[in-house]
């Protein structure tokens, strides 16, 4: 479906949490092109700065990792839609808690407050948030996009235990969600991206390059392609799937 199509379709709204920077902004930036509204949501209220039109009007700030914040979070997204329609919901936000000098924390030295807080963030928010805003995705017949990681299904020099396994936490939540939304006309998949080129890089990412089938790393631009289409008709009947985008560095 192209942009021009969709603009001259009824506009469709997308709820995004994780979007100022990286993979999020890019995903901000490939919806808007296409004539969506974008609905954000993060720990900061926005930018006075931001050049983003609609920003300040569809920007919603919200602690992921407070159950009692999400919910209230969830009450203001619904009172926002236009007509009680949510036609996607991409889970974007995540947290990767390093150790001193950015080291990585395993299993062994990861404290259960970093735990709880990341699985918060990571795990138990996505599901807060599909599950409260069900009747207006259902509205839709919408789509929801869980982001996961390459991290979530071996282990990563540089992310974390609590990290990865969260993220293999959301993996196996998105079949989950997939059997049951799926009757209610909801489409739920995932993303795993891989070695991506955001701000947010590890030193040693280069390492891990040289081992990439492709022999480079990805953009946020290719990911925010694949949750476009996971968010169109062009992926209509593709339910409860998890698309690696990592250039073959699991094969």
């Amino acid at each position: 479906m192209s942009a021009t199509k969709e603009t001259n379709a009824p506009r469709r709204t997308m709820l995004l949490t994780g979007a100022s920077r990286g993979i999020g902004h890019a995903t901000v930036k490939r919806f808007s092109a296409a004539g969506w509204r974008v609905i954000t949501c993060s720990r900061h209220g926005f930018p006075e700065n931001c050049p983003w039109e609609m920003g300040p009007e569809d920007h919603i700030q919200v602690d992921l990792g407070n159950p009692e914040n999400t919910e209230a979070a969830i009450a203001e997204i619904r009172s926002r839609l236009e007509g009680g329609r949510l036609d996607a919901l991409v889970n974007n936000a995540g947290i990767s808690p390093k150790g001193a000098g950015g080291s990585r924390l395993g299993t062994l030295d990861t404290p259960l407050a970093v735990w709880q807080q990341v699985f918060q963030v990571n795990f138990f928010a996505p599901v807060m948030l599909a599950r409260g805003l069900l009747a207006e995705l259902e509205a839709a017949k919408g789509s929801v996009v869980n982001v996961t990681s390459i991290a979530g299904s071996r282990v990563h020099p540089f992310a974390g235990a609590a990290y990865a396994t969260s993220k293999a936490a959301l993996a196996a939540l998105t079949r989950e969600m997939a059997a049951d939304f799926g009757p209610h006309g909801v489409r739920v998949n995932a993303i795993s991206p891989g070695e991506i080129d955001t701000s947010i890089l590890s030193p040693g990412t280069d390492k891990i390059v040289a081992q990439i089938p492709m022999r480079r790393l990805g953009t946020p631009e290719e990911v925010a392609k694949a949750i476009y289409f996971l968010c169109t008709d062009q992926s209509g009947y593709v339910h409860g799937a998890e698309i690696h985008i990592n250039g073959g560095q699991h094969v």
